[in-house]
């Protein structure tokens, strides 16, 4: 059954669920996505795709090239929103109004854009809300959050 949540995934989440170097991030990341896939609502953009395959290349380097890329094919199903002007003009007034650095805002502005009430990152202030969306730490609170009232 979908979920009426949306949730917008940062590059990190998806990088620790693969990452055993730190296992107690890795199972809250992992647990996020299971979620996600679960109840189909996870998001994503082009910038989280090309992030994942270049990050995966620079910090396990011993991955096969062919695992990245079979990774990064499985995201495409979350259908990623594309990278356009709109969503670039969108990611300025952002930086603006937040003091984001761009490619926070950029992946702001594409969670925005899809409508999503969720954005998973470390990077961003937990639990600030941006117009309908929500910022969560995800290594703070588990996907259980989405069926609470927003605070």
């Amino acid at each position: 059954m979908p979920s009426a949540s949306t949730v917008f995934v940062d590059t990190n989440v998806l990088l620790y669920a693969v990452d055993p170097r730190q296992p107690n991030k890795q199972a809250r990341a992992q647990a996020w996505l299971q979620h996600c896939w679960r109840h189909d609502c996870g998001r994503i953009s082009t910038q989280v795709l090309h992030e994942l395959f270049t990050n995966l290349r620079r910090v396990a380097p011993s991955l096969a090239v062919e695992d990245a890329r079979r990774l990064v094919r499985e995201y495409r199903a979350w259908t990623p929103w594309i990278v356009d002007d709109e969503t670039v003009d969108s990611a300025w007034q952002l930086q603006d109004r937040f003091s984001f650095n761009y490619w926070d805002a950029l992946m702001v502005a594409a969670a925005l854009q899809q409508g999503c009430s969720c954005m998973l990152s470390e990077d961003l202030q937990h639990d600030q809300v941006i117009d309908k969306l929500r910022i969560v730490n995800p290594f703070l609170l588990g996907p259980e959050i989405l069926d609470a009232p927003a605070p």
